[in-house]
């Protein structure tokens, strides 16, 4: 594993352990996150990021959310688990996984209602264990069905960071590189930058490096030279959120990247696991698309970088349309061509719909 991005630290009581990205790469600082309050702030100001992370997050922070319940009220502990899980969903709107992983945690201790309040807290531990440990197997398996994209010689391209840093284990759209760099294979990867937070930057071309894979840092408006005049071969990013027609959120410029991907011939793939698919939206126009301070554009990491007071829009996603995407790669393997029927098809065949999040639009945090 690349990294140890989230993890529990010892039992009841315990912390959430994670890196906080907003320091990296320049110090790689531990945070131990006890209570449902840090939590919300560690994923609003990201200090967690990416979907799978962000719902593995979730899920831990749940728990430290409710873990000093006192008393064996099963009514009252049931309130609190519903109430922590209220406020842990409206930390950030777009990633699905958030919502999927409070819902499953919410009905795991509807299961073990009839238990102790004792058993249900250590139910609810167990499940966040189990999300975490699904979400390594699903990057090894995302890993193992991208490989056949990633041949020696291949020059790929990819954009914000979708790695170890995003999951719990190798990543999604990184998965595939880190595969064939265990096989020996030779190939070559461009990080864009991903403005205006810089997490390609920051953090993709770290975890590739770290990694010992020949990676490339360019702006994101290199991206079309990259294309045309170093002879990309792939593209490879994250998802967010999937909608049921196979519509993609990812980070903002995922969608340039694709446009230009097609203009050049480019294969341009997403990587993301069947809980960032919501078949209860029917196309990307209704995913909600989160919107941040636009601080993050005119004081670049705190430091002035626009005339004051100009006005700003800054949107943290966009949406790629199916059209341009020639794949998306889950746990189960490529999806080829992706629209409704290919989508309904795949999770029949893998008896993923248990997977599916719900559609939660609680909008952003306040």
């Amino acid at each position: 594993m690349p990294v140890a991005t989230i993890e529990w630290t010892g039992e009841l009581p315990g912390a959430a352990r994670l890196i906080d990205q907003t320091l990296l790469p320049g110090e790689v600082r531990h945070l131990d996150l006890d209570r449902a309050e840090p939590m919300w702030e560690a994923i609003r100001a990201l200090r967690v990021r990416g979907a799978p992370a962000i719902g593995i997050a979730a899920a831990f922070g749940l728990v430290a959310g409710v873990q000093h319940f006192t008393g064996g009220d099963r009514t009252a502990f049931a309130a609190e688990v519903a109430r922590v899980a209220a406020y842990l969903r409206t930390s950030r709107p777009t990633a699905v996984n958030l919502f999927w992983a409070l819902d499953r945690m919410e009905r795991r201790r509807a299961a073990d209602a009839a238990h102790d309040v004792g058993s249900q807290l250590r139910g609810l531990l167990a499940e966040a264990r189990a999300i975490e440990a699904e979400d390594k197997a699903m990057c090894r398996a995302i890993g193992r069905h991208g490989l056949a994209l990633v041949r020696d010689g291949t020059v790929a391209l990819t954009h914000c960071n979708a790695g170890g840093l995003a999951t719990a284990d190798y990543g999604t759209a990184l998965a595939p590189f880190f595969a064939a760099h265990a096989a020996g294979r030779r190939f070559r990867v461009f990080a864009d930058e991903t403005r205006p937070l810089l997490q390609g930057a920051r953090l993709t071309a770290w975890e590739l490096q770290q990694a010992g894979i020949d990676v490339t840092l360019i702006c994101d408006g290199m991206a079309a030279a990259a294309m045309r005049e170093r002879q990309v071969d792939l593209v490879l990013v994250g998802a967010d959120r999937i909608a049921a027609n196979g519509d993609t959120a990812n980070k903002i410029g995922t969608y340039g990247v694709a446009v230009l991907a097609r203009h050049h011939g480019v294969p341009f793939y997403v990587a993301a696991p069947t809980s960032t698919f919501d078949l209860t939206l029917a196309n990307g126009s209704q995913i909600p698309i989160e919107e941040r301070a636009g601080a993050e554009i005119t004081h670049g990491f705190g430091r002035p970088t626009a005339p004051a007071g100009v006005k700003t829009w800054n949107p943290a996603f966009d949406v790629t349309p199916r059209e341009l995407i020639a794949g998306i790669i889950t746990e189960h393997g490529i999806l080829e061509r992706p629209d409704a029927r290919r989508i309904t098809d795949h999770f029949a065949r893998h008896h993923a719909g248990a997977r599916t999040a719900a559609a939660h639009h609680q909008g952003a945090a306040p």
